[in-house]
Order: structure tokens, then sequence, then C-alpha cells
């Protein structure tokens, strides 16, 4: 049966915008305040923080895309409904304006009194969120709100900053000034020159040009300022399947936790187009599905999300009771009494001349919906022979026009799962090249045109044009961060945990006390998405422990035990 392509309002509208009985609302009160406002006036403004959940007791709102001032309303809500969306959950900026239709009587539950009732009222609770999980999916839908990048599509730098914003799961708006008379009139109104390019119009009336994801994060309220003062029970770096799995249990648990990644939460599993063999899910889900929910259910637990806040460095931090100090590269830290490291891996470059050149608009290391846009009826070639690079041909040959898939190796079977392997076959436009690789890239201003592969053991070499290359070669550790602090680390650069990091150590424990390292970062770890889950929460457990010993210890001796 072929998917519903239907936005998600017309096929779930019900759980969209469901309707509380005046006995649900009672149960909802103790949790708010009771608040008022006039016909005319902004319940809530695009770009500005948002201060809680509003339950309508009596008026109408209707709900505004600030990007499409002359559509309709998204939807009206009148007595018994509820506004708010996830920015809501987070108390982040408001993506949508709430104006008030007539005098309007609500009750306020702010950000913290909402993870509260969803908890303690659970059945209204999954509701909820659910409402919230499906009114960010129909805003990513619709392009209507969120920043504005203007450049030109397929632009290196327009294609990190949507990259960005995608796989952070945030809507945005993207205008071609090739093909839109309204980009074009925006940057002669503020003369904005090809080197400036691309501009991104944030909520709040602020113009970038060319951002850094740091720079527009911030300005669009995805990572807020850290509080360099509090010390949070764990700190978690790295924000994929294991990160994530460890912030939900320790959230759950009662625990302070802060969540640092340096681009976009999920990790290389959240870059999976499609991922069949995981526990649950017998007709797959896209990794960027299944990592925003584990995402979203940290947030309700109240875990604090940083991204993108890169950490640079791991040490004591000797002015407090033995906890650690990681700084961040934005000039900030965060103190921790405990560390979770899960920081994954980084994507491995060919030995290629040359690549660098091409890396921004035509070299991709994962296939999501916008590299599918870009290759759309082309061909392209895949170099890989994992589970990652056969979930990704299988996505793209949906969309291209022939899929090359080029394997080092004599056969797929050795190092992919048999059911993508039996797909791949399936398939008639993707065509496998094994012990085959790529030898020569041609192009020029940083756009590929040529593609030259050999094959290893002929010696035969071949020359098509091509535009995009998709790379699936594995990864690193990513642990250069950590080469000054005492961490060990085995011979390719995987942490060390357990008794093979030291006599005495705790499950998952590095070589140094108090810090943990989960997922595949961790050395002899299972390269698996639902063996990282299973480590994150299996570390949740073992830092109670600790944490409670290190409560017993003296500020002096927390310190001399790091």
């Amino acid at each position: 049966m072929a998917a519903d392509r239907r936005p998600v309002a017309a096929t779930r509208g019900e759980q969209m915008f469901p309707q509380l009985e005046a006995s649900e609302i009672a149960r909802i009160e103790r949790f708010g305040e009771p608040v008022s406002f006039e016909a005319g006036d902004y319940v809530t403004r695009a770009g500005r923080p948002s201060t809680g959940m509003f339950v309508i007791l009596e008026g109408e709102v209707e709900m505004l895309e600030p990007n499409l001032p002359e559509r309709p309303p998204i939807i009206v809500h009148g007595a018994g409904s509820f506004q708010g969306e996830l920015a809501t959950l987070s108390g982040r900026p408001s993506l949508v304006d709430g104006l008030a239709r007539t005098p309007v009587r609500a009750l306020l539950i702010p950000t913290q009194r909402l993870r509260d009732l969803m908890i303690a009222e659970a059945d209204l609770g999954e509701r909820i969120m659910r409402a919230l999980i499906l009114r960010r999916v129909g805003l990513l839908e619709s392009g209507g709100s969120g920043p504005v990048i203007v450049g030109v599509s397929g632009d290196g730098d327009v294609l990190r900053l949507e990259g960005f914003l995608a796989r952070n799961g945030h809507p945005y708006q993207l205008l071609d000034p090739d093909r839109d008379a309204g980009a074009r009139c925006l940057i002669e109104r503020f003369h904005v020159g090809t080197e400036d390019l691309p501009i991104v119009a944030c909520p709040d009336g602020q113009m970038l040009r060319n951002p850094s994801e740091l720079e527009l994060s911030r300005c669009i309220g995805l990572v807020r300022p850290i509080d360099c003062s509090r010390v949070y029970d764990v700190a978690i770096i790295g924000a994929g399947p294991a990160g994530l799995a460890a912030a939900v249990y320790a959230g759950s648990e009662g625990l302070s936790a802060v969540v640092l990644e340096c681009r976009a939460f999920g990790g290389q599993a959240g870059a999976s187009a499609r991922i069949e063999n995981y526990l649950g899910f017998p007709t797959g889900i896209s990794g960027i599905a299944l990592m925003a929910r584990a995402f979203n259910q940290a947030e309700k637990f109240g875990v604090e999300m940083a991204i993108p806040d890169e950490a640079i460095s791991l040490s004591a931090d000797c002015d407090s009771t033995g906890s650690f100090l990681i700084e961040l590269a934005g000039e900030e830290w965060v103190r921790a009494r405990s560390v979770v490291l899960a920081t994954g891996a980084q994507y491995r470059r060919l030995a290629v001349d040359d690549i660098e050149a091409f890396e921004a608009a035509s070299i991709h290391y994962w296939a999501s919906p916008i590299e599918a846009r870009l290759c759309s009826s082309q061909e392209v070639v895949l170099v890989g022979a994992g589970n990652s690079a056969g979930q990704a041909a299988v996505y793209l040959a949906g969309h291209a026009r022939k899929v090359w898939l080029l394997a080092r190796g004599p056969n797929l079977s050795a190092s992919m799962s048999r059911y993508l392997v039996e797909r791949i076959a399936a398939q008639p436009n993707i065509e496998v090249l094994t012990e085959t690789e790529i030898s020569g890239l041609e192009g020029h201003d940083g756009l590929l045109q040529t593609v030259r592969w050999r094959h290893r053991p002929s010696g035969t070499e071949t020359r098509r044009e091509i535009q995009h290359v998709f790379l699936f070669v594995g990864a690193d550790p990513n642990t250069h961060w950590l080469a000054r602090s005492g961490i060990a680390l085995d011979d390719r650069g995987f942490v060390r945990t357990g008794a093979e990091a030291g006599a005495g150590r705790l499950p998952l424990e590095t070589s140094r006390s108090g810090v943990f390292a989960v997922g595949d970062v961790r050395s002899g770890s299972v390269k698996r998405v639902a063996a990282a889950v299973g480590e994150g929460a299996q570390v949740v457990a073992t830092l109670h422990g600790y944490l409670a010993d290190a409560s017993a210890v003296t500020p002096l001796a927390a310190v001399q035990r790091i």
C-alpha cells in the first residue's frame, strides 16, 4: 500500500487539535493560572519566548504563520482547545502568532508546570504531547514559520543551513533569488552582495549574513546561554541514540541533566533514511523520526538541551565540590558532578585529491530529503558497503535516475544485513560495483561535474558526468577533544571502560572516576542503534551509585580521586 502523502492536518486533525472536556480542564486547573486578553491582543508572538500552554476557556484565538500572512489561519482555537506546540515544552521562541479574535479568558500552564502536568496526568499528558508533536510536523510541512533563508538553491552554505535546521526538526523557508521576485527585492533593499549570501531573516526581525550554525541557532532561540554557576548531576556530551537514551532515563529518574551536542540531535542514526531492524518498528522508521521522539521525550522530563554547543575540553573543577568542568567552544563552560561521553564517531573522508573543494555542495555524508531533492532524476555515486550505505542507496533509488554503489570488497554480504542486500538487488536503478573505488573528481567553483572510478583487479577506469557523491565509508571515534583529559583510549582511539580502563572501575566508567562512556565512542561497543540505546539506559543506574558515593566524599578527597 502506498504511503499517505496528505498533510498531517488532513490525516490526523483530531489528534492535532483535540477538544478538552470540562472534567479534563478541571484536572488541569491546578497547574495553571487565569489570564485574559482583549480582542486584537497577541497571545503569542513568533520569535518571542513561549511562556507556556494556553487552555482557552472563553473566546477565540487564531493561529497564524508569520511567513505566509495571506494564508488563512492554521486553526481558530475556541473554548476547550489549547494553544501550543513543541516550543512550548522547552520555553523556546514561538514559531507562530496567536491573535485574539474576541475577548479571551484562558488558563496559562507555564512551561515547567506543563512538564509536571504530563507526568502527573499521564492520559492527558499523552494527548497533549501527541498534539504538540503533530503541530510541529504540520509547521515543518507548510514552511510558513521559522527563519527565512534567502540564497541560491544548491549553494553549499544554503545546504549547510538547511541541513542544520532540518536535522534539528526546526521549520524554515527557502527563497531562491533566481526564482523568487520577493527574494530579489529583499536583497536589493538591504544592499546584500553576492559574497554575503545566503542571508537569513529571523522571526524576531534580525537579519544574518551567511551565519554560522551557532549564530543562527542563537538568533532563533534554539540554543540559549548556559548558566555557568549551576552544577548539574550529569553532563551528557553527544545527542545520538546513546546520549539521548541516557538523557531520557536520567531526566525521568530525577537527575538534573544537560546534553551538549555540536551540531544536531540524532548522530549518525539521525541521518539514516530508514531503520528497519530496530525493535518495535516492523514497518521501519526514519532515523530522524526515531531520534526526534527521543529528543522530545528528554525535554518532557526537563533535560536541558544545548544544541549546538561543542565541548572542547574536560577537566576537574578544583573550585567546587569535586565536579567536572567542560569548556565549550563559545567560551562558556558547564559544571557537572558526573559526565557521560556519548560523542559517537565522525565521518571518514576518502583519500581522493581535491575532495575538500566539493564538500560544501557535492559531497554528502547522509541522505535526507534535502539531498534527494538535489539529485532528483540524476545519476549519483554512493560509496560504502555497510547498513547505512544500504539504507541510503535504497532511499536514493526512489529519487535518482541511477545509483552507482561502489564497494571495496568482493560482495556486500560480509558487511551488510541480508534484507538490505536483497532489497538492493531488487532495485533496477541500483548497480553494485564491487572491488571498485573512486580514483578522481573533476569540477570547478566547488561544483562536481565528473567522477572517475577504478575496478582494482583489472585496473579499468570509468568516467561519468555525475554531480553528487554520497560517502558511507565508516567513521573514526570522536575523541580528539579528549587529548588532555587523561582518559585512556585504545589503539584505535576509542574510550576504554570498565575493567579495561583500570582496576575497580564501574561498568561503563572510564579511567577517570565519574566519567562514563556509552555508544559508538566506547571501545568494544556493538555499533548498532539498539545497543547504543541500551548502554545509555544502563549507565544511569551506574550513575546513581556513583553520585551517592560521591556525595559522601569530602571536596578535597573528591578532587584527589579524579
